[in-house]
C-alpha cells in the first residue's frame, strides 16, 4: 500500500547536520510517509548514516547515486516516491513535530491548493552575517495565500523549498527539476504558477531552516542574484511580455533603469519611468520620460513594472495604482 506522504531527501556530505534532519523525521505526528534518500555521491559518511538509519527505520529508503547534483537527485527521487504527495525536505535543516500532518490534511482537505509551503525560522551558524537572508525570511512568512504569492512572484522565490509539499500529479505534469544553470525551486513556482497551479501556506512555523557558510545558496553560483534575474526574465517574457507591451517602470534607480534597458532591447515599447525623487523628474532614460506618481494615469493600457525594493514601496504602489485607474492584472513587482 502506497504511503500517504513521500519526503524528497537528496543528500550530500551531510555528515554533521543529517543525523538531527532524520531525528525530526522520525518525531513527526504524522507516521504514513516514506523517505526517499538519495545519496549524492558524498565523500563523507552521510551514506553510512542513512544506512544505519534505514536498519531501524523501514520507512526510510535509500538510493545512491554518483555526484551527478541537486536536479538530477531530486528528479530520481520523484522517480521512486509513491505517494500523492510529495514533502521537499533537506538534509540540514529541521521537521517540526507537526509539519507533515499539517501540510498533508490541508492538501487533502482543499482541492484547490497544489504547492503548499509554511512559515520558516531561520537557524543561523553564530558569526555569520545573515540580515539578507532574515529579511527575505520576513518577506516570504508574510506570503500566505495565492494572491499574495502570484503578486510577488516575479520579485523573489516565495516559498522557501524544504518548506513545501506539493502534489506528485503536477510535478509529473510539469516535467520534474529543470537544470537551467538557476535556482532550480524558482524555475519549478515560476512554471508551476504558468500551469495554473494555485499556492498556499500554512501560517505555522513547521521548519527551521538552516543558514551556513557552505549551504549551496551561498556557495553555488546557480542561486546568484543575476541568475534569479536571468530565471524571472525568461518566464516573463515567456508569460506576460510573450507579445510586445508598451511598458512603465515604477523606479527610476539601478533595478528599475536595468529592467527598462533589458525589455526595450527585447522589442517592448518604454514609455515612461515613475519616480517620487523630484530630482528625476523631467529626465529621460532610455528615451522615456520620467514622471511623477499622478502622470502614471496617462498610459493606462501599459503593463506596469514595480522595480523598487524599499520596505513597504509596492505595497503604496499598488494603492496609489488603483487609485489611478490601474488594475492589479497590468501591475507586476519584479523587485
Amino acid at each position: 500500500m502506497a504511503p500517504r506522504i513521500s519526503v524528497l531527501l537528496p543528500v550530500r556530505d551531510a555528515e554533521a547536520t543529517l543525523p538531527a534532519a532524520l531525528a525530526s523525521l522520525r518525531a513527526q505526528s504524522l507516521e504514513d510517509f516514506e523517505v526517499v534518500a538519495v545519496e549524492d555521491g558524498s565523500r563523507d559518511a552521510s551514506l553510512a548514516l542513512l544506512e544505519a538509519a534505514a536498519r531501524d527505520d523501514a520507512r526510510l529508503r535509500v538510493a545512491r547515486t554518483p555526484a551527478r547534483g541537486l536536479v538530477s537527485a531530486l528528479n530520481h527521487a520523484q522517480s521512486l516516491a509513491r505517494a500523492p504527495l510529495l514533502a521537499r525536505f533537506d538534509a540540514d535543516d529541521i521537521a517540526r513535530p507537526e509539519r507533515l500532518r499539517l501540510q498533508a490534511e490541508r492538501l487533502e482537505r482543499d482541492r484547490d491548493v497544489d504547492v503548499l509551503g509554511s512559515r520558516v525560522e531561520l537557524l543561523s551558524d553564530p558569526g555569520l552575517s545573515n540580515a539578507g537572508m532574515r529579511a527575505y525570511v520576513a518577506w516570504q512568512n508574510e506570503l500566505l495565500d495565492h494572491a499574495a504569492i502570484s503578486a510577488d512572484l516575479y520579485v523573489e522565490s516565495p516559498l522557501v523549498h524544504p518548506s513545501v509539499m506539493l502534489r506528485a500529479g503536477l510535478l509529473s505534469a510539469l516535467g520534474g527539476y529543470r537544470d537551467t544553470g538557476g535556482p532550480e525551486d524558482y524555475d519549478l513556482w515560476l512554471r508551476a504558477h504558468s500551469h495554473g497551479a494555485r499556492f498556499a501556506k500554512c501560517p505555522e512555523t513547521l521548519l527551521d531552516w538552516r543558514d551556513r557558510e557552505g549551504r549551496l545558496t551561498r556557495r553555488d553560483p546557480r542561486y546568484a542574484q543575476e541568475r534569479f534575474r536571468e530565471t524571472k526574465r525568461a518566464a516573463l517574457c515567456s508569460g506576460p511580455l510573450a507579445v510586445p507591451r508598451r511598458i512603465v517602470v515604477w523606479g527610476a534607480g539601478r533595478i528599475g533603469k536595468g529592467w527598462g534597458r533589458s525589455l526595450a532591447a527585447a522589442g517592448h515599447a518604454l514609455v515612461a519611468f515613475v519616480e517620487v525623487d523630484p530630482r528625476k523628474l523631467g529626465q529621460r532614460i532610455h528615451g522615456a520620460p520620467v514622471v511623477d506618481v499622478a502622470g502614471a494615469s496617462r498610459f493606462p493600457s501599459a503593463l506596469h513594472l514595480l522595480a523598487v525594493g524599499q520596505p513597504g514601496a509596492r505595497a503604496r504602489i499598488r494603492v496609489e495604482a488603483r487609485a489611478l485607474g490601474i488594475s492589479q492584472e497590468q501591475l507586476i513587482a519584479v523587485a
